[in-house]
């Protein structure tokens, strides 16, 4: 059963945190067969830039929708 992963960056230094744990989920698909799909939304600054919001609907949408979030 694929699980999903609701990936929320934020800002500053959260996008590269976030970019290298993506790369350790990757990695573990890919060599262990993890089952998780993987989707990115907006949150904080980088989406009040993009939506005007720092929660936009669909960001919130999504990780309703998921079984975890990455943040």
């Amino acid at each position: 059963m694929t699980k999903k992963i609701a990936v929320l960056p934020g800002d500053g230094i959260g996008q590269e945190i976030v970019a290298e744990a993506v790369k350790v989920i990757e990695r573990l698909k890919t060599a262990y067969g993890l089952d998780v799909e993987l989707e990115q939304g907006l949150v904080g600054g980088a989406a009040y830039d993009k939506t005007g919001s720092p929660l936009p609907e669909e960001t919130l949408q999504l990780a309703k929708e998921s079984d975890s979030i990455l943040l």
